[in-house]
């Protein structure tokens, strides 16, 4: 069993899928594409006709075929289907922007380095750039505001959109490369400087564990999506970490990815067990983490509303589990699993087709889940650091 999370969203909304199973998000990925999620999505309005998976599905499929017997885009006819179902996640995708979700979630992704947010008064702000990239050869810096991309204004639009002109999705064809090597021009401002930056797009390689050592033996393992080996470069910095160290993990802002990797990393601080049960079209199946985990040492994960999807099964399962102290606010709450179906002229079609629920039965979908410990953004670290000292670890 796989699964993953969206990767981008440009002009429609789009939504990453593998084709077997795929536990969706709201995920423009920091670590795949360069922005964090907005924080709402407005649902799609529910229409006459089916409304089981199933139906919902055949009716997508019928839509395409009839399309392609008529000399139509079976595409468009899926993205009507899909806007009549009712199902807020559903999306469809073209060829291309499916290849492009598996290489994001490979670690591979065409794009200046930026991740961003959208401020309360609309505005987009810079949260991190990546070493080496465009961004940072340029000298961008987190904090910096993003006021227009290729002239146009971009205060007030969604992230989405603008994550989708930094990378260039409509210049996409049919190489592989994509607009690797083409050029956006960035509007500036920092403080009361305002400049232009043109930067020329490339193929990044993304850094989605990063790890910090503090004073008095506290490990912070910041995970940004759920990529390929994300998993495995967590289980590398525990080793690397004092035995007895305390350690946080740092899920804010982590809008899921890979479902399997979440998983890897449950099972890292797990014994065995649950992880998380989910349907599928009614039928009720597990996940388990693998044996052999650290039980012992001390660790709080960090969440915030960006929290979604993946990163939510694996701070339910810890926090369900007893494992691990929740510090934070409300996660996002994004719970459902898509199906995706391949269409006749090779695009995808997801629909969902069910819900995945904590190791204590709790619903995540459209409610998220409530941290053992409120806390905002500038006293979520230092809490966690006081929790830690609480749970016996040397001070």
């Amino acid at each position: 069993m796989s699964g993953r999370d969206l990767f981008c969203q440009p002009r429609r909304v789009r939504r990453g899928a593998t084709l077997t199973l795929v536990f969706a998000g709201v995920l423009i990925a920091g670590a795949a594409t360069g922005s964090f999620p907005e924080s709402d999505r407005p649902a799609r309005k529910a229409a006459a006709g089916p409304v089981g998976p199933a139906a919902r599905h055949e009716a997508v499929e019928r839509a395409a075929a009839e399309a392609l017997a008529d000399g139509k885009s079976p595409m468009e006819a899926a993205e009507r289907a899909v806007s009549r179902s009712g199902d807020r996640w559903a999306a469809v995708y073209s060829e291309g922007e499916y290849e492009e979700f598996q290489d994001a979630l490979d670690g591979r992704y065409t794009g200046v380095g930026l991740w961003a947010r959208q401020e309360a008064d609309g505005g987009i702000e810079v949260t991190r750039v990546q070493s080496g990239s465009p961004a940072a050869d340029a000298g961008i810096r987190a904090g910096d505001r993003l006021r227009s991309v290729d002239g146009k204004k971009v205060d007030g639009w969604p992230v989405t959109e603008v994550v989708a002109r930094l990378r260039g999705d409509a210049l996409r064809g049919d190489s592989d490369d994509g607009p690797a090597g083409t050029t956006v021009t960035l509007g500036l401002e920092r403080g009361t400087r305002a400049w232009t930056e043109t930067l020329h797009r490339a193929r990044l390689s993304t850094d989605s564990v990063t790890v910090r050592r503090l004073s008095g033996g506290v490990t912070v393992l910041r995970i940004a999506a759920f990529t390929k080996g994300s998993a495995d470069a967590v289980r590398e910095a525990l080793r690397a970490a004092p035995g007895d160290g305390r350690t946080v993990l740092d899920l804010r802002g982590n809008s899921g990815g890979l479902v399997t990797e979440a998983v890897d990393t449950a099972s890292a601080f797990l014994d065995g067990g649950l992880v998380a049960t989910y349907d599928v079209d009614g039928a009720q199946r597990a996940l388990h983490a693998a044996s052999g985990g650290d039980t012992t040492r001390p660790l709080v994960v960090l969440v915030d509303g960006g929290t979604m999807s993946a990163a939510e099964l694996l701070t339910g399962a810890l926090q369900d589990r007893g494992r691990a102290v929740v510090i934070g606010s409300r996660t996002f709450g994004k719970g459902s699993i898509q199906m995706p179906t391949e269409l006749p002229d090779g695009s995808v079609a997801e629909l969902t087709v069910g819900h995945y629920r904590t190791p204590s039965g709790r619903t995540v979908d459209g409610r998220g889940l409530t941290p053992d410990l409120e806390a905002g953004p500038g006293q979520a670290l230092s809490r966690a650091r006081t929790v830690l000292t609480g749970l016996g670890a040397p001070s």
